[in-house]
């Protein structure tokens, strides 16, 4: 049992104790003699050889039960180790101890510290590698408080005294290459803490995840597939998307539509690809966006408590089918967009909770680290490596799955030190303010690189105050983002329609507010997942009177909404007026389309996608009041608006007269800016829409009859509970 080593380094190897099992396992050059000494620790192992280039064989003597040692003339040159178990199975493998490269460079090391390493991922994680010859996979992760960390996986029977990591000087990070593993290879980090507490990790960069309620990580390539999207990508480049049409339909994909008949099971990437996005495409959206794809643990969140952030969910498929999707929607002329959490994230055992045994990208403080509304953690803005952890995956969805944009999510409870919490619950910051610094500064910097690097993409930001300059420059000391959801439209317009018509002249103002405010920020105007769940019913379920009201209601809202302006986004089955609310468990009511009410609706969404997609006067201005003035917004007796949408072009005009009540008028006189004919292009009573079909024939010729301000008026037909959209056509006395 002689060995080279003193007694007390053989312990601490054996007790997984040491940071940096280099200094003992691998080559080593005895001290004088030219000897040298080649060391390994096989757990079990009978007996342990050593394999050189040339063939030739030493044994290794066992100078404790598990580390085994041989004792060479010279420097041992590219040997590999053959290891005979105590239950006489016999393998051949390469030393990882031999391989001395790290995983990342002193440069690398120093952007990680300062928060600027903007492809962190490519270095933490897992990453096939090469050295010498060998192909392995080389691991890395950030444990700065961690005593000792090790590799976990069937590939060292889950025991974690195989495969000890080392410490990279004083960077935090651990790294070890692995010879002879492969993609799919699954993993976990096994962390000790100064207490010799085990915690046994998911990797926080893994690309991929196993299956829930499995929690391994997975070693995976993304480098193998080949993108058809580059026509796409350079359109998106030359593209400002305040001034495109931007019509998004909102998607949950593990219950857009499921398989029945196969136990309710989800649809795979490669079956979305095939249903959803001819479906996206048929009904004119121009993109779909994602309730949270990244990896998580439980179905119920919908996604929104990410575990494995650089991860696209095993649910469906493997990161290169979701890339297939991905390069399909573009194909199909249909962008992507992610719902992104980097506000907080749950406390399970596997995830970043206590990470390396102390609160690591949460802040230790409950005060500032826990959401206890939402029972999960908030992320330390303040470390620069948490930071950094946080936007280099912003840029990684962009830059490896080629999405065209976020939605960032719960953006107020970032913004505020007091979101959710009582007096005592919460810290000021420095200034003695409710203003959460670090989050704003960490908003700001992800919004300056998404799009330094990728000009066109989307930033929407889901914030629900009044927080000033959301959707403005940071240089004007804005938050960056380009645009925001309107939570105010949504709320009072909603209020209005859930209104009976008869008392909705008590609350016009609900129509008219948002016109105040409308451009103060870039807005999206959102129906989304949050207004179809928690027992508040369906759309359709939301709207008065009986069943025909509800739709002509329905109808009514939508075209009102695709008038105001704003971009538009609206969640999966309201399109065709799904009678539940949504469940996250089960697919969409598809049935409903067997009856014509519903079959009517999606007809009627459709065709309101298409013509706002092909007017510009409903979306050039979306974000300048040269796009929008009212005709008449006073009439709250009968509960009638009508305004003007333009574009860029002022002479390319769309009129919009709504009525909010069941009243049929024969001979309302509406105000308009020019003469001519005013053709009817749009009708939400139209009768293949189900409606009555009350209208004006196709249009009506402008009367020299001022009115409204306006210098000429129309004598219109209203539909009951309907909209009417009007474009000029021609002069008043040449009828086209």
């Amino acid at each position: 049992m002689y060995s080279t080593l003193e007694r007390q380094a053989i312990e601490a190897l054996a007790a997984n104790l040491h940071s940096d099992p280099f200094a003992i396992l691998g080559p080593h050059a005895l001290v004088n003699d030219g000897q040298w000494v080649v060391r390994t620790f096989q757990p079990g192992a009978h007996s342990v050889r050593l394999v050189s280039e040339g063939g030739e064989v030493a044994m290794a003597n066992a100078v404790h039960p598990d580390l085994f040692e041989a004792v060479l003339a010279g420097p041992p040159g590219a040997y590999r180790l053959r290891i005979v178990e105590s239950w006489g199975e016999e393998r051949i493998i390469d030393d990882p101890y031999r391989f001395r490269v790290a995983a990342l460079s002193e440069l690398d090391i120093h952007l990680f510290s300062e928060g600027n390493h903007n492809r962190i991922y490519e270095k933490l994680g897992a990453h096939r590698a090469e050295y010498d010859g060998v192909a392995g996979v080389h691991f890395a992760v950030w444990a700065p408080n961690a005593r000792n960390v090790s590799l976990l996986g069937d590939f060292n029977r889950w025991d974690g005294r195989i495969h000890q990591m080392r410490r990279l000087g004083d960077s935090g990070i651990w790294d070890l290459f692995i010879p002879g593993l492969t993609v799919g290879t699954v993993y976990k980090f096994e962390i000790k803490n100064g207490f010799g507490h085990i915690y046994e990790k998911s990797d926080p960069y893994a690309f991929q995840m196993e299956v829930r309620p499995k929690s391994g990580s997975v070693v995976a390539d993304l480098d193998g597939y080949e993108w058809h999207d580059a026509d796409w990508l350079t359109r998106r480049a030359h593209t400002d998307p305040l001034r495109a049409p931007l019509a998004i339909y909102e998607v949950h994909l593990g219950s857009w539509m499921r398989v029945p008949e196969e136990e309710n099971r989800f649809l795979s990437y490669g079956e979305l690809a095939e249903r959803l996005i001819p479906y996206v495409q048929q009904m004119g959206f121009t993109h779909i966006e994602l309730l949270p794809i990244a990896e998580h643990p439980f179905d119920g969140s919908w996604g929104y408590q990410v575990l494995g952030y650089y991860a696209p969910t095993s649910r469906y498929g493997t990161p290169t089918e979701f890339m297939a999707f991905v390069d399909r929607c573009h194909r199909a002329g249909i962008g992507v967009i992610l719902d992104w959490v980097p506000a907080h994230f749950p406390k399970d055992g596997h995830g970043l909770a206590l990470f390396d045994g102390t609160h690591l990208y949460e802040h230790a403080d409950p005060r500032k680290g826990e959401h206890k509304e939402w029972g999960t953690l908030v992320f330390n803005y303040s470390r620069n490596e948490v930071r950094n952890f946080l936007t280099a995956n912003a840029l990684f969805w962009f830059e490896r799955y080629h999405i065209d944009g976020i939605r960032v999510d719960a953006v107020a409870s970032m913004l505020y030190l007091n979101y959710g919490r009582k007096d005592g619950e919460w810290v000021a910051n420095d200034y003695g303010g409710q203003e959460n610094l670090e989050a704003i500064s960490f908003l700001r910097q992800l919004n300056e690189l998404i799009f330094k690097y990728f000009p066109g993409a989307l930033s929407i930001a889901e914030e629900s105050t009044a927080w000033p300059l959301v959707s403005r420059p940071t240089y004007l000391g804005g938050l960056g983002f380009n645009l925001k959801w309107n939570m105010g439209w949504m709320h009072d317009t909603l209020r209005y329609f859930k209104t009976d018509p008869f008392f909705r002249r008590y609350q016009h103002n609900d129509i008219t507010f948002s016109i105040t405010y409308t451009f103060f920020e870039n807005f999206v105007l959102a129906l989304s997942h949050d207004e179809v769940v928690h027992m508040k019913g369906s759309m359709i379920g939301k709207m008065p009177g009986d069943s025909w009201q509800k739709f002509a209601n329905l109808r009514a809202l939508y075209t009102f909404m695709y008038g105001h302006p704003g971009k538009k986004t609206i969640f999966m089955g309201m399109e065709f007026a799904q009678g539940r609310e949504w469940n996250v468990w089960q697919s969409l009511d598809w049935h409903l389309l067997d009856y014509p009410q519903h079959q009517q609706m999606q007809r009627f969404f459709s065709d309101l996608n298409h013509l706002y997609t092909g007017e510009a006067a409903l979306y050039e201005e979306d974000t300048s009041p040269s796009g929008f003035f009212w005709i008449d917004c006073h009439d709250y007796t009968n509960s009638v608006f009508s305004f003007v949408r333009q574009g860029k072009d002022p002479d390319e005009r769309l009129l919009f007269v709504c009525n909010f009540t069941p009243s049929y008028h024969t001979h309302y006189r509406v105000g308009v800016p020019q003469a001519g004919f005013w053709q009817e292009i749009f009708n939400s009573d139209a009768s293949l829409y189900g409606g009555g079909n009350q209208g004006n024939q196709g249009g009506i010729a402008s009367e020299d009859w001022a009115v409204q301000g306006q210098p000429y008026s129309l004598a219109l037909r209203l539909p009951p509970l309907g909209c009417l959209i009007f474009k000029r056509r021609a002069e008043a006395n040449e009828r086209p």
